[in-house]
């Protein structure tokens, strides 16, 4: 095996390249060789030293390997001032990614030249943490402190060209990275450039620190490890270097103790797993190069405009020219904003609206489709005939797809005379932005096509979970649980502007009811109308306020009205004036007397209907693992990321306490508070969803 550094000697030029495939991510051997190959470069002579990176990138950042593991010196912060106080010019040729701890190494060399393609970035906010190898203090004497700030606390990429206007590198050059540095060092020689420690320039100008601080928290909501960046880039600006670098460890140090940094990491990894089913393993996705979707409205426009953008050809399909037209209308809307955003460019946008996109009124334009979608109107009848017509138009091989939020995929597929080739693919709206894909498989899905949904999944760039065949599969399953705990809170005294404040203080982005009103309460309604007439259990709790703010016709922000009035715009939400009297005369009619509740009260029986109907998703084998459910609330509902998911949170929260509450307010309504199996289980058992994930994992 390779050295992790491969050092070369060419002239007075050392060439330190990393090879620690696949990202060269700085684990221990790399950290050593660094530290080795600059001692050498000193030993042999050298006036100057490259360091870049084989294959595909720089230094992407830390080895995931060691995450968890006591830390081996070299430590990186050691390594970043061993290489800027080395007497020779140093010079960091990056392309591809320097991310973290790779953006700290460039920081720590003497110049930086780029490749046009190259990213960079501080994403450690991301797992609940700061920069912890003298990044915060190395930054902001580049680059400022306003700017420095903006990339931390958010942990963008930057890209070559913004990092040169930033002052971030020194030079954008194309070609091959080491031909590159090694061109850049002899510039810098010849010409008698001075060494260029970042250490060694003017600490930056001070700011408002305690407005600034208090700023990135609100923008994070709750979230500690952004304003934490602000902490310590205010030593880098108040102390000594080394003072700056001592406080940027103990702050890093305290964020790696929290819960919050806990939830993140969970999150990050469960990511990666979410995707890794062992049924796949092996088994060869089927050829998708052209899609068609059956549905022009919000839902399938989104869609369409995915696979566009994923270099799929796209078939439209519409009722009527009119209704077709407004679908690529939508469509080429969405594109515009990519277009705004800098994802395409003209000649792009041009090509995905008028060659990759067909409009279409008749099946018959579907049967060269690799795969199919249909985002038709929620309701069985509907599909089942959409699914006979495909049966009888699809090539043979075609996967069927259906975009259904809660339907029986098995009845959908059974409309076929090949319920192999049929599966769910519940995208989430709007469906060109929203990152997760429940990917819902049937009894007799074929396991290629299972594959084809994963490989579609990826190539869209989303976040893709396997689910069973329930009513709302994972997501919305669990959702209808936790949103029935809170519509019973409201039958009890709460209000909804109250449960409302008391989720967006635990993190998410919007409470229940906000939610609601943004994607329309008519769905909500259809959904309670299905469930109705398909018979509810007389124990379960009813209410009929939401249903008549629809009857009046006040669907949320599409209307104008829903429980907040958006007459001022929709980020402007006010109390609709009409919901409380409603509220309070179904309370009247089913002899409630209001009490109130406070917010930890509300959270807790929220976040416990959550997990209870969270961890009886997983008992049933809907989800196969809890780090499914994590992933499908953290990507598709707003749960907060730094909270790890419902079940993550749930394990360090406590199960045994969670049960106990469960089993206390089974008490007053022994229905909807039945302990979970598999909850009370692991209680017994002394165990965590934790270890259900790694048994999962082998």
């Amino acid at each position: 095996m390779p050295d992790a550094i491969a050092y070369d000697l060419q002239g007075d030029i050392a060439i330190l390249k990393a090879q620690n495939p696949p990202v060269n991510a700085l684990g221990h051997a790399v950290r050593q060789g660094l530290i080795d190959g600059i001692e050498r470069a000193e030993r042999e002579g050298a006036r100057a030293v490259v360091i870049h990176g084989d294959g595909s990138t720089y230094f992407a950042g830390a080895d995931i390997r060691e995450f968890g593991k006591p830390p081996q010196e070299p430590h990186l912060p050691d390594v970043c001032n061993r290489i800027e106080a080395s007497p020779l010019i140093v010079v960091s040729a990056m392309h591809g990614t320097a991310l973290g701890g790779g953006l700290e190494i460039a920081l720590s060399t003497h110049y930086r030249i780029a490749v046009p393609s190259a990213r960079m970035g501080l994403p450690e906010v991301h797992l609940g943490l700061i920069p912890g190898a003298t990044g915060t203090q190395r930054l902001p004497r580049l680059i400022g402190v306003d700017k420095a700030l903006d990339v931390m606390t958010t942990g963008r990429q930057v890209g070559a060209q913004e990092a040169l206007d930033l002052g971030l590198i020194d030079r954008i050059e194309d070609g091959a990275p080491g031909v590159n540095g090694l061109a850049y060092a002899r510039q810098l020689i010849d010409e008698g450039a001075p060494r260029r420690a970042v250490s060694e320039l003017p600490a930056p100008a001070p700011i408002d620190w305690d407005a600034t601080y208090e700023a990135v928290l609100k923008r994070g909501r709750g979230q500690i490890s952004p304003a934490m960046c602000v902490r310590a880039v205010q030593g880098a600006c108040e102390l000594p270097f080394a003072e700056g670098v001592a406080n940027e460890r103990r702050i890093f140090r305290e964020l790696m103790d929290t819960d919050q940094r806990q939830g993140m990491i969970h999150a990050f990894f469960a990511e990666r797993a979410v995707g890794k089913l062992p049924e796949l393993k092996g088994v060869e996705p089927r050829p998708v190069a052209a899609i068609a979707v059956i549905g022009g409205g919000t839902m399938g426009s989104g869609i369409a405009t995915s696979a566009l953008m994923a270099g799929l050809s796209v078939t439209m399909l519409e009722m009527s020219p009119e209704a077709a037209e407004k679908a690529k209308g939508r469509i080429a809307g969405n594109l515009s904003g990519a277009l705004k955003r800098g994802k395409i460019d003209q000649a792009g946008f041009e090509r995905l609206t008028e060659q990759a996109l067909t409009l279409t009124t008749s099946y018959d334009d579907l049967a060269e489709a690799d795969l199919i979608i249909e985002a038709v109107f929620e309701e069985m009848s509907v599909k089942k005939e959409v699914f006979a017509k495909l049966d009888a138009v699809a090539k043979p091989g075609a996967v069927l797809a259906s975009n259904t939020s809660y339907l029986d995929v098995d009845e959908i597929a059974a409309a076929t005379s090949r319920p192999g080739d049929v599966l769910g693919l519940h995208f989430f709206s709007p469906a060109h932005v929203m990152k997760l894909l429940e990917i819902v498989v049937a009894d007799k899905t074929a396991p290629d096509v299972l594959a084809t949904g994963f490989a579609l999944g990826k190539k869209m760039g989303k976040v893709s979970v396997r689910a069973g065949v329930c009513d709302g599969f994972i997501g919305n399953r669990i959702l209808s649980h936790y949103r029935t705990a809170a519509d019973h809170m409201i039958l009890d005294g709460a209000s909804p502007y109250q449960i409302d404040a008391a989720l967006e203080s635990f993190g998410f982005a919007m409470g229940p009811f906000a939610v609601a009103d943004l994607a329309g309460l008519d769905i909500g309604w259809a959904v309670r109308k299905r469930k109705r007439a398909e018979g509810l259990h007389p124990q379960a709790r009813d209410s009929s306020y939401a249903d008549t703010l629809c009857e009046a016709g006040h669907f949320g922000q599409k209307t104008g009205k829903g429980y907040y009035d958006y007459v001022a715009g929709p980020k402007a939400r006010v109390p609709n004036p009409e919901v409380m009297p409603l509220i309070e005369a179904d309370r009247a009619a089913q002899g409630i007397t209001p009490r109130d509740f406070t917010d930890a009260e509300i959270l807790r029986r929220y976040m416990a209907a959550m997990v209870n109907e969270a961890a009886r998703v997983v008992g049933e084998g809907i989800a196969r693992r809890p780090l499914d459910v994590d992933v499908t609330l953290l990507y598709g509902y707003g749960f907060p990321r730094y909270r790890g998911g419902p079940l993550k949170w749930a394990d360090m929260e406590g199960l045994p306490g969670l049960l106990d509450d469960i089993r206390a307010w089974a008490a007053e309504d022994a229905h909807f508070w039945q302990p979970a199996p598999l909850l009370e289980q692991l209680v017994a058992e002394g165990r965590s969803f934790e270890d259900l994930n790694k048994e999962a994992a082998g």
